[in-house]
C-alpha cells in the first residue's frame, strides 16, 4: 500500500503546483509605450537570464513539462479538440494565463488524480461492491467533465458581464463623441472609467488600432474574441457608419437606447424565471419545516384519534 499512497501524494502535489501556476500566471495588460519598448528588445541592465527568473514559476518549470505531455496527449484527443478549447479560453478571456495545451494537461491530471483516489478508497476503505463500482465509474467522469463545465461557466459569466455593461459604455461613448472627442479618444475615456471585461476588450482594440491595425480588422478581432450578438451588431453598425459616412454619435446613441431596452427585457426574463427556480428549494427545504411547525403540536392528538 505504501507505493500507492506515495503516488497519491505526488499526484496531489502536482495538481497543487499546476493550480498555483494557473492562478498566478495572469499578466497585466501593458500600455502601448511599454509594449513598444518590449518589442525593441531587453532593457539596459537586464539579460535573458534575469528575464527568465522574472517570469512566474508555472512558465519556467511546469509549462515546458506540460508542453511535452500535451504532445503525447494530443494524439489521443478527438480532432480539433485543442482548437475548441482555445476558442472557449478566448471567449472566457483566459488566453493570457492559460493555453489550450495547459488546460488539457490539467484536465488529464484531474482525471488521473480522481481515478487514483477512487482506486485507493476502494482498496483501503473496502466499501460495498455497488459503492465501489459507482465510485470507479463516476470519478473519471467527474474529472473529464468538471474542467469543461468550469470553462463554460467562465464564458457565460463573461458574456453576461459584457451584456450588462454595454448600455452604460455606449452612453459614455455617445456623450464623449457628441462633446467633440474622436472615436479613439472616446474609447480611451471608456477604458479609464470602466473596469470590466468589455473595457478590457475595448482597450485591446484601441491598442491594436494605435499599433497600426485598421479599424475594420481591429473591430473584427473584437467580435471574434467576444461573440456577444449585441456587441457584434454594434460592431457592424460602426463599420457601416464608417463606410457610409454616417455620424458615429448618432449610431452610438441609437445603439445605446436599443441596448437599454434589451437589458430591461433581459432583466424581466431573469425575474420571470425566478419562481420556477425557487420551486425546488421551497418544496425540499421550506415546506417540510412549515409542516413540522404546523402539524407537530397536533401530531399526538392525530395519532390517538387514528388509534
Amino acid at each position: 500500500m505504501e507505493p500507492l499512497l506515495i503516488s497519491i501524494v505526488l499526484a496531489a502535489a502536482g495538481m497543487g503546483v499546476i493550480a498555483l501556476g494557473l492562478s498566478r500566471n495572469r499578466r497585466p495588460s501593458l500600455a502601448v509605450g511599454e509594449y513598444l519598448r518590449d518589442l525593441d528588445g531587453p532593457q539596459a541592465g537586464h539579460d535573458a537570464y534575469d528575464e527568465q527568473l522574472a517570469e512566474p514559476f508555472f512558465v519556467r518549470v511546469v509549462r515546458p513539462v506540460s508542453a511535452g505531455i500535451a504532445d503525447r496527449v494530443k494524439r489521443l484527443l478527438p480532432r480539433h479538440y485543442l482548437e475548441t478549447v482555445h476558442h472557449k479560453l478566448l471567449l472566457g478571456g483566459l488566453t493570457a494565463s492559460v493555453r489550450a495545451e495547459d488546460f488539457v494537461v490539467a484536465q488529464v491530471a484531474v482525471t488521473g488524480l480522481l481515478t487514483v483516489g477512487s482506486i485507493a478508497f476502494v482498496l483501503l476503505g473496502q466499501p460495498s461492491v455497488k459503492v465501489g463500482v459507482l465510485l470507479l465509474i463516476l470519478a473519471p467522469l467527474v474529472g473529464i467533465l468538471l474542467p469543461p463545465a468550469w470553462l463554460t461557466r467562465k464564458v457565460r459569466e463573461r458574456h453576461d458581464a459584457i451584456l450588462r455593461d454595454l448600455p452604460d459604455t455606449l452612453d459614455l461613448l455617445a456623450i464623449s463623441v457628441e462633446a467633440g472627442v474622436g472615436f479613439e479618444g472616446a474609447l480611451s475615456i471608456v477604458c479609464q472609467h470602466f473596469d470590466s471585461p468589455l473595457a478590457t476588450e475595448f482597450a485591446r482594440t484601441l491598442r491594436e488600432m494605435e499599433l497600426g491595425l485598421p479599424r475594420k480588422e481591429a473591430f473584427t478581432n473584437l467580435k471574434r474574441r467576444t461573440e456577444v450578438p449585441e456587441l457584434s451588431n454594434l460592431v457592424l453598425a460602426l463599420l457601416q457608419a464608417d463606410a457610409l459616412g454616417i455620424p458615429v454619435a448618432r449610431v452610438l446613441k441609437t445603439q445605446a437606447t436599443e441596448m437599454r431596452n434589451k437589458r430591461r427585457q433581459w432583466a424581466r426574463e431573469k425575474a420571470g424565471k425566478l419562481p420556477v427556480k425557487m420551486l425546488f428549494p421551497l418544496v425540499v427545504f421550506v415546506f417540510p419545516s412549515i409542516l413540522v411547525v404546523v402539524l407537530g403540536p397536533a401530531a399526538g392528538s392525530i395519532m390517538q384519534a387514528l388509534r
